[in-house]
């Protein structure tokens, strides 16, 4: 690069004596070179690009092509101040500037270009790591690592030893660790979370700590519930890393099983029994057919023949609804069958009397 940037120079030396003709022939070079690569990429590139199935490409033309052709201007104007030789301090700062925007330019390109392939792998991932909010995780990291990047150019571009700079970094972000512990404990369980993706959006939850709904948003500070009660909860993503989760959502597939005991007095018939439960839960929409519902004779209890009706149904928020229904639909079909339910019974035996008072 210093060779072709020598080559340059000797160049305009040929077109005579006067500096500041040479400085504005080196900016005019430039300026041309910049139409060039600008005529190549939005031009030839970009109809290539036109021509695919997806419109990636064409905003990546879109989005390249005037950086490139800024950074030739730039460099142009760079030389150009370079030839003509202004003292020491006007030169430094000319070019200290120019070296300024032209970081700014790509920092905007190239987070423009961070999104653009964040929206792009959001549309065309089925992964459950993207879905858990990896994908937003990752656009955060990219961006912070852009702004430190852009930040250590700019000390470069103006000359400023960055050596001092970390290290005074380092001692900061020491003290901030310990002031912020529990921050920083909740920012390292929510990449955890993110990663090992014990649950992701709309999964149905039961905390270690009772409460129980729908996960909306799990961010890198706290996850959100819904409750049953449309009321939101915030919890520290610390908290839910040290503690049990049931996720009713997860395993194989996200159906829920649902139980209804009930219970029958003594001397019903058990086959009746299990053939009208069997119709409550066929009858039941929310109940699907496979896998088919089931009836168990659980136990003999102290005052009636215990069953359990199981049912599977596709979304365990409906549990309370179907289950609300389930019972109705039993309590009916058992009145109009002529099947008993009983209520407890215990039978008080009298050994003696006290004696009446006259």
């Amino acid at each position: 690069m210093n060779d072709s940037l020598a080559k340059v120079q000797q160049l305009a030396e040929l077109i005579g004596p006067n500096v500041y003709l040479q400085a504005a022939i080196i900016a005019a070079l430039f300026i041309f070179a910049g139409k060039i690569a600008d005529w190549i990429i939005s031009g030839i590139i970009g109809r290539v690009a036109r021509r695919s199935t997806n419109n990636f490409d064409d905003q990546l033309v879109r989005l390249v092509h005037r950086p490139v052709f800024l950074s030739f201007v730039l460099l142009g104007l760079a030389l150009a101040t370079q030839r003509i030789g202004l003292p020491d301090a006007p030169q430094y700062i000319t070019i200290g500037i120019l070296k300024t925007i032209a970081i700014f330019v790509w920092y905007s390109t190239l987070s423009s270009l961070l999104g653009l392939i964040v929206k792009a792998l959001g549309r065309g991932s089925d992964s459950k790591v993207l879905e858990t909010g990896m994908l937003s995780l990752i656009h955060n990291v990219m961006k912070v690592v852009l702004v430190a990047l852009t930040i250590y150019f700019i000390f470069i571009a103006w000359s400023i030893d960055v050596t001092a700079w970390l290290a005074s970094a380092g001692i900061v972000g020491l003290a901030l660790s310990f002031a912020a512990k529990d921050t920083l404990s909740n920012l390292f369980a929510g990449v955890s979370i993110i990663m090992d993706a014990p649950y992701k959006t709309g999964d149905f939850i039961i905390l270690d700590s009772g409460e129980r709904g729908v996960v909306t948003e799990i961010g890198l500070r706290s996850t959100r519930i819904l409750t049953r009660d449309d009321i939101q909860i915030t919890v520290p993503n610390g908290l839910i890393g040290n503690s049990k989760i049931i996720n009713e959502a997860g395993g194989p597939s996200e159906r829920h099983r649902i139980r209804v005991a009930v219970g029958v007095a003594y001397g019903s018939d058990i086959d009746h029994v299990i053939a009208t439960l069997t119709r409550v839960a066929a009858d039941n929409q929310d109940i699907v057919a496979n896998p088919e519902p089931r009836v168990r004779f659980r136990t003999f209890g102290d005052s009636s023949l215990d069953f359990e009706l199981l049912g599977w149904i596709d979304r365990p928020v409906d549990r309370g609804r179907v289950r609300h229904e389930l019972n109705c639909a039993i309590y009916k079909a058992f009145h109009d069958g002529g099947i008993e339910i009983p209520f407890p019974q215990r039978d008080l035996h009298v050994r003696t009397m006290p004696a009446t008072v006259s």
